[in-house]
């Protein structure tokens, strides 16, 4: 069961998602101020709610802040189900990302951005964990996320679904705002280490980078996500506006 102990997460979860929610724990001491909105909330909501001494959080979770919330799984959506709710889909693949650090904030650029949804790979991937849920501050109630057994080969039905495919790669020649993002579009990301294997960069209808003027070599892939996402983002507000 999925435990969350940040406060702005567990907001976002009872705004949007109370029907995960199995049971609520509330420090019975003094706390942030913001314990009184969580304890409002889940009153309304007719959530269980308990009020238990602050050892007791310190043992469900070390890094609460005075409430944890005990979660039923996240339910995945299917990729027809993220499509179908699309305008013009703007979707997000991992190839391989293992860090539940930079899949929540991954998770939480792609919310703010408008994602349609992400898609992750059964195998090679960091799955919805605890850490990942508390990174994404809540986010990741709000983003419809997929798991796929191959991704390449969703990859070629999303192709012949009419979206065109970038992937996201350090050493490709053409820079990442050298595309038309208002046109239905995937991003697609590769593993920390590894990038994108060979056989999901061969199936991106372009690959594009993001130069670095430092010493360093490589963006985190959180980062450059958010690069990425954030093109789509100003792109498709200017055609908008125009």
């Amino acid at each position: 069961m999925d435990k969350v102990g940040r406060l702005n997460p567990i907001l976002e979860i009872l705004g949007g998602s109370p029907g995960r929610v199995n049971k609520l724990f509330v420090q019975k001491e003094r706390g942030p101020h913001k314990l009184a909105e969580v304890i409002r909330l889940a009153r309304s909501g007719g959530i269980p709610l308990v009020f238990v001494p602050r050892r007791k959080l310190d043992s469900l979770a070390h890094d609460h802040q005075g409430a944890v919330v005990l979660l039923a799984p996240k339910d995945f959506s299917s990729i027809d189900d993220i499509l179908s709710t699309a305008g013009t889909p703007f979707l997000v693949l991992l190839d391989g990302v293992e860090d539940p650090q930079n899949l929540g904030a991954i998770i939480r650029s792609a919310e703010g951005a408008g994602a349609s949804g992400l898609i992750l790979p059964e195998r090679r991937s960091v799955g919805l964990t605890e850490s990942v849920l508390a990174v994404s501050a809540g986010a990741a109630e709000h983003l419809k996320v997929a798991r796929v057994t191959n991704l390449a080969q969703t990859m070629e039905g999303l192709k012949k679904q009419g979206l065109w495919l970038v992937g996201a790669e350090g050493n490709a020649r053409e820079r990442w705002y050298e595309f038309d993002y208002t046109i239905p579009v995937g991003i697609v990301l590769g593993s920390e280490g590894r990038g994108l294997r060979r056989l999901v960069r061969e199936k991106c209808d372009q690959v594009l980078s993001i130069p670095l003027l430092g010493r360093v070599n490589s963006l985190n892939v959180a980062a450059a996500a958010a690069v990425f996402f954030f093109e789509v983002v100003r792109q498709r507000s200017l055609r908008k506006n125009e």
